[in-house]
């Protein structure tokens, strides 16, 4: 009996991902690149390219966008340092997916519709009009991260090529309690004993964490960005604990989601600057 074997090399180099596939059987190679591109572009441009990457840093305290937010998360929060760690929310390559259909609106919406629909979930903010400076500053700045990605719009869902894999366990075999133990070996010193927050990590529940509208407030949504992205930078947890620790997290109060109170008025829904 033949046994094919695949080999995946996997290593960050100048900050982006590279894939190589090594079949054992027929020696193929195959590279899949999502690197993060060397240079801003130039002129007013890569000012704005700039000023995106410091809000998508800084949300929560970045003048231009302090005003929509309603916690204490910033974008980094989920979309780790600035969205360029592959595989933990990652912004390389996303807007290539964009447009794309949204199976919770019902529609296709674009890469601006789902940056701006974060504020009003994972924030627990306000909608930033449409065609601001903070929606162009980030739509600009993650699609400077697609630089020299291949267009592939998303029929299915609004997600890019290395969107959070969804894990192999059901949601149903999470064990709240054993999570609670985890969380407070794995989790408290970054990110609070009572999900506060620290200097260190945002908090992950109550009035200053995402409200129950987000996409992190389901178990199984939550588990699957655990299971690669936590502890930071030193990523070790099975699937069954990102779920138990995701059902303890997510067992606790947060602010409620009501899409009414999320919306700008409506003369702010969108702008027209010139």
């Amino acid at each position: 009996m033949r046994h094919r074997c695949l080999i995946l090399l996997v290593a960050c180099l100048g900050g982006g991902l590279v894939v190589i596939s090594l079949s054992a059987e027929d020696a193929e190679v195959v590279i899949v690149e999502y690197p993060v591109p060397n240079e801003y572009p130039p002129g007013e441009l890569g000012e704005i390219v700039k000023l995106g990457r410091e809000i998508v840093e800084k949300t929560n305290e970045h003048p231009l966008s302090k005003a929509y937010v309603g916690n204490a998360l910033t974008c980094s929060s989920c979309h780790l340092k600035a969205g360029t760690v592959p595989h933990a929310a990652s912004f390389l390559g996303t807007a290539t997916a964009y447009p794309a259909w949204a199976p919770r609106e019902k529609r296709v919406i674009t890469l601006e519709d789902r940056v701006l629909n974060c504020f009003m979930r994972s924030q627990n903010g306000v909608r930033p009009p449409k065609g601001s400076k903070i929606s162009i500053a980030i739509t600009a700045y993650i699609t400077w991260l697609s630089t020299g990605s291949p267009i592939k719009m998303n029929h299915a869902r609004s997600l890019g090529p290395d969107h959070v894999k969804p894990l192999k366990i059901k949601p149903e075999q999470a064990d709240a309690t054993r999570g609670g133990t985890l969380y407070a070996t794995q989790c408290a010193d970054c990110h609070g004993k009572s999900g506060q927050g620290t200097p260190e990590g945002p908090p992950v529940w109550g009035n200053q964490s995402y409200n129950d509208g987000a996409g992190l407030s389901h178990n199984d949504k939550l588990a699957a960005w655990l299971k690669v992205a936590m502890p930071l930078d030193e990523v070790n947890l099975s699937e069954q604990d990102a779920l138990d620790i995701a059902a303890y997290v997510n067992s606790h109060p947060r602010p409620r989601f009501v899409l009414r109170e999320h919306l700008p008025k409506p003369e702010r829904l969108g702008v027209y600057d010139w």
